[in-house]
């Protein structure tokens, strides 16, 4: 017969037996490592991939906007009445029809919603210098433009041009230049927001394509008016 002791001194050998048993085969056993792996540089990888998304869709907007402001500045550069014989006249409904394909182009990345078109069309003015004779906008951007504003120059000669210092774009005489511009806020797409609200500004600018009328914006019909897309509403919308 075995003793009380016996027994309970038994059963710690037998567990202490069991727990070596347990952790000379956990030390073997590497079943998980590749969870554990996994599980430290899942994080990373994701956050890397994220971040890369993230540079590309900036680049990829970046680029997008100055396209829009290409083909803005070439449609309207094209517009007007289909009269070969006479100058052109251009209406309203023109500029806001090219205001319109803007916003087709511009749908996937919100150009309207965090951005602002500027169009002008820079002419010679009487004295010979350079002006603005009329100029158009859309989008809630609160944003003026950076190269003058609707009859700046209308007389004399101190109004240069537009564009950047260097590289001034000025209208010949009896022609138009359409110049545009875009600023645009761009919005993050992934939770990195390192280029959050960052400003993209592009201009684009093209010489009218035919004789044209240049004494302004016309109405189709006077008594029925085209909405005017004035410089001092700021709105995604349409102008009403």
């Amino acid at each position: 017969m075995i003793s009380a002791p016996r027994k309970i001194a038994g059963s710690i050998f037998a567990v202490g037996d069991r727990i070596r048993r347990f952790r000379r085969k956990l030390a073997g056993d590497s079943s998980g490592v590749a969870f554990v792996e996994f599980a430290f540089t899942a994080p990373i990888i994701l956050a890397m991939g994220m971040l890369g998304t993230e540079t590309a869709y900036f680049v990829i907007t970046h680029m997008q906007v100055s396209q829009v402001a290409m083909q803005v500045a070439d449609n309207v550069s094209r517009v007007g009445e289909q009269d070969v014989l006479t100058a052109r006249r251009v209406f309203e409904s023109d500029i806001n029809e090219s205001f319109v394909g803007a916003e087709k182009l511009g749908e996937t990345f919100g150009i309207y919603d965090q951005g602002r078109i500027i169009i002008s069309s820079l002419q010679r003015n009487a004295d010979g210098g350079q002006w603005i004779a009329w100029q158009r906008c859309r989008g809630a951007k609160v944003h003026t433009s950076s190269y003058g504003d609707q009859g700046d120059g209308a007389t004399g000669t101190g109004f240069q041009g537009m564009g950047d210092p260097g590289n001034i774009i000025t209208a010949a005489n009896g022609t138009a230049v359409i110049f545009v511009e875009i600023s645009y806020n761009y919005q993050s797409l992934t939770p990195f927001d390192i280029f959050d609200n960052r400003e993209i500004s592009y201009t684009a600018a093209f010489n009218v394509r035919d004789s044209r009328n240049l004494a302004g914006l016309f109405q189709r019909d006077p008594n029925n008016p085209d909405p005017v897309a004035n410089c001092n509403v700021y709105s995604a919308d349409r102008p009403a």
